[in-house]
């Protein structure tokens, strides 16, 4: 499915779909709210049937009730992995490119090629001359048998060295691809690529499906304009009869190749000392991207291996200062919304001197549809930009391209309701309507922007904008009190303001339900109702008993095309509804989502994610997702994972950041004995923190070394949320005693300086 700015519009997908069916699986089930720990035995999981029709996360549900909490493992074997696209090469994409580069290659996944046709316009672009790879004396595709192909992962787990390894004819042959990073390479999209085979000899086969005659020319392949498609290394050979390359290999022999996504000048040499070179400057480029970014250790391998390689699947994304929301098809563009929120974790994890530069493009964007959406939240980037880098200049230097949002809010609100006109119920549907998501997030704008130049000390520019948003939040607040439902339960506030529309039933049963499910997130976000309020209330408390929550995630269902009544998830817009219960210190259901979208929304060892995935569309080998790769998608799981450590909040609801949490919804198993949290210059909008913490539950002690920000900050508080079995019995800072608060947490309020807190822990 796909959508725009907070919308879906959904499209066909490929028609290999059949549907899935899981058993059911010991664990347990638990009542709506935050859940205590609790062992599962004598629980079963819900059936995938069950869990589609039930109104509630029971999946979720279940998840939290182990002894500590919801985790990867609970959610991995739930469902088949994301597979396929719906494309004529099914196996999704994996796009290499050197850093923020222009033109990109793209992998199938399965080995099978670089740059194959989709054939499915408009979705999908086309792109270089289609190479593809077959194997044994056969001639077999590389990568048919899904039983014979492994996964493919990434060098070290998240370096974009993409290894993949298929069995033929009693051979094992290895595949190694990555996209060089050198100028003359990377504005070509190139990517390298090397065979070898193990257990036997192999046979390699490389072919070109380019338009027009192919001519060999040294060790290259050139077309009719003479430019190089192609450039192989001496362990091939040309058959000019069928066009094509062929390498014949023992154990220990290797073929290499560079593809060229843009044709090259003619002249590319390629070796296996060639490869061997360039591939170590591709590996010391990425490594350089995450040395300049904050350094964060987890107990978790996977969840160290995930937020690397999502970080780097966003610079890869990326178009120079462009965060993209895809590549290679119809997303290869900005939109504010969800883009914005991929340079939001570009900041958070730590790519601040970047940041100017990548918000440039999103102040310029402009979509005359969803105006008021765009300006809304274009506005709160800019703050939240404005707090992160406390960058005053840049924010001065971009007023030309800020300033007319903040026009086009105040000259467009109506003089007989207060509220802006009526515009898009979503971005592809365009009901007219007085849309409580552009009311709300439109006056967040306001209210941030106005606290931004009073920080900046720009009181006459500032004192007008505070007062302005005041008014204007007091007439979003008297339209949704007329609007919502006090016959549903919880009750329902619509998106449609004044116009009666229908508590919807479940939320996914209809088209508008559906969006719904996505927009209503952006309208929590927006904070327009006041933290802990009866409207926050009501909004989560439908979201979680209506059928929007699926495995943490938003769950969405076509309502039209060859997919129509298929359920399934879209967690990129989940992002607003995993702060909020953050926020609200509803760790454990957060978690969920965390865990969910890393199981079900991220493929297997390239953590690669899209627009949404379908619950029964795919085969016993995987199931489809839309549209990858998807900076947004992976930026939402970033940023989860962020605040799940560290939190600065603006808790008293002026605009301005005056909290920061630390380890506060840390997963409990990451406090296990022996288990370590690294986290290192991580930048918030009080500075850069730090935090290490070690566990010696068996020795009675939780350490954690805390170096505070620069900045003041109103409130520091730091948990230790132990696992299951354990409790704090006292805490000391500095060798000095302190009060526990809650059991598991202690004030740091006012300290400046790098200090060690020590948790007294006991069995419980």
């Amino acid at each position: 499915m796909a959508k725009r700015s907070g919308n879906l519009c959904f499209l066909t997908w490929h028609a290999f779909a059949l549907p899935l069916s899981l058993a059911a699986l010991a664990a347990g089930q638990l009542a709506y709210g935050e859940p205590a720990a609790a062992p599962s035995t004598g629980w079963n999981v819900p059936t995938i049937d069950e869990m589609i029709d039930s109104r509630t996360d029971v999946w979720g549900e279940a998840a939290r009730r182990e002894p500590n909490g919801a985790s990867y493992e609970f959610f991995k074997d739930r469902l088949p992995p994301l597979r396929w696209v719906n494309t004529e090469f099914r196996h999704y994409p994996i796009v290499l490119s050197a850093p923020q580069a222009r033109h990109k290659a793209r992998l199938v996944s399965n080995g099978s090629g670089i740059n194959p046709r989709a054939n499915k316009p408009p979705m999908w672009n086309e792109q270089g001359a289609p190479t593809s790879f077959f194997v044994g004396d056969s001639s077999e595709p590389f990568g048919e048998w899904p039983s014979g192909v492994d996964e493919p992962n990434y060098l070290d787990g998240h370096l974009p060295v993409v290894t993949t390894k298929y069995r033929h004819g009693g051979a094992d042959y290895r595949q190694e691809v990555f996209a060089p990073v050198s100028k003359e390479l990377a504005d070509c999209g190139a990517a390298m690529v090397r065979f070898s085979v193990a257990g036997g000899p192999g046979r390699i086969e490389t072919r070109v499906d380019a338009d027009g005659p192919l001519r060999i020319e040294g060790r290259e392949v050139l077309n009719e304009q003479r430019e190089s498609l192609l450039a192989f290394s001496s362990g091939w050979k040309w058959n000019p009869d069928h066009q094509l390359l062929a390498a014949q290999l023992k154990e220990g022999q290797t073929a290499e190749l560079v593809v060229f996504t843009q044709p090259a000048a003619s002249g590319a040499a390629m070796s296996a000392d060639v490869f061997d070179q360039r591939k170590d400057e591709c590996v010391a480029a990425w490594k350089d991207v995450l040395q300049r970014s904050l350094r964060l250790e987890t107990p978790e391998g996977i969840v160290n291996d995930a937020w690397r390689a999502t970080l780097i699947g966003n610079f890869m994304i990326a178009v120079g200062d462009r965060l993209n929301y895809s590549a290679g098809n119809a997303y290869a563009k900005l939109y504010q919304g969800e883009c914005g929120d991929t340079l939001r974790s570009m900041m958070l994890f730590g790519h601040l001197d970047a940041a100017p530069a990548m918000l440039k493009p999103l102040l310029e964007f402009n979509r005359k549809a969803t105006q008021f959406h765009v300006a809304g939240h274009k506005l709160q980037l800019l703050a939240h930009f404005y707090w992160m880098t406390r960058d005053a200049d840049a924010v001065r230097a971009y007023e030309p391209l800020w300033r007319p949002s903040v026009e086009l809010i105040l000259k467009s609100r109506e003089s007989n309701t207060g509220l802006l006109p009526k515009d898009n119920y979503a971005g592809d549907i365009n009901q007219q309507v007085y849309s409580l998501n552009s009311n709300a997030n439109c006056w967040r704008g306001l209210r941030d922007v106005a606290a931004m130049l009073d920080d900046m000390d720009a009181n006459e520019e500032s004192e007008p904008l505070q007062k302005e948003a005041a008014a204007y939040r007091e007439v979003i607040l008297k339209a949704v009190s007329r609007s919502e439902r006090r016959d549903a339960h919880p009750p329902f506030i619509p998106i449609a303001l004044l116009s009666d529309e229908p508590a919807h039933d479940p939320l996914t049963a209809t088209r508008t339900g559906s969006y719904y499910n996505l927009m209503s997130p952006y309208v929590i976000g927006s904070e327009v109702f006041g933290h802990g309020s009866d409207q926050e209330d009501w909004l989560l408390g439908y979201l979680e008993n209506h059928g929007a929550i699926a495995m943490g995630m938003i769950r969405s269902m076509p309502h039209q095309g060859q997919f129509n009544g298929e359920p399934g998830v879209n967690p990129l817009y989940g992002l607003r509804y995993q702060l909020a219960l953050l926020r609200r210190d509803e760790r454990e259901k957060a978690l969920t989502g965390f865990y969910g979208q890393l199981a079900q929304g991220m493929t297997r060892g390239t953590f690669i994610g899209g627009e949404g995935s379908r619950f029964q569309h795919g085969d016993a080998n995987g199931r489809s997702f839309y549209l990858p790769p998807n900076s947004s998608s992976n930026a939402a799981w970033l940023i989860t994972l962020r605040y799940l450590l560290i939190q600065d909040w603006d808790l008293d609801q002026d605009a301005k950041p005056d909290a920061l949490r630390l380890l506060f919804a840390t997963p409990r198993r990451w406090l296990m004995d022996g288990q370590q949290v690294r986290i290192e210059e991580a930048p918030t909008a009080f500075g850069n923190v730090s935090c290490r913490v070690e566990s010696r539950l068996k020795s009675g002690y939780v350490e954690v070394r805390v170096t505070p920000p620069p900045r003041p900050v109103k409130t520091v508080l730091l948990r230790a949320p132990l696992p299951a079995g354990w409790q704090v019995e006292s805490v000391s800072v500095d060798g000095k005693e302190a009060q526990l608060l809650n059991g598991d947490t202690v004030d740091l309020s006012g300290r400046t300086k790098p200090l060690s807190v020590r948790f007294a822990v006991i069995r419980s």
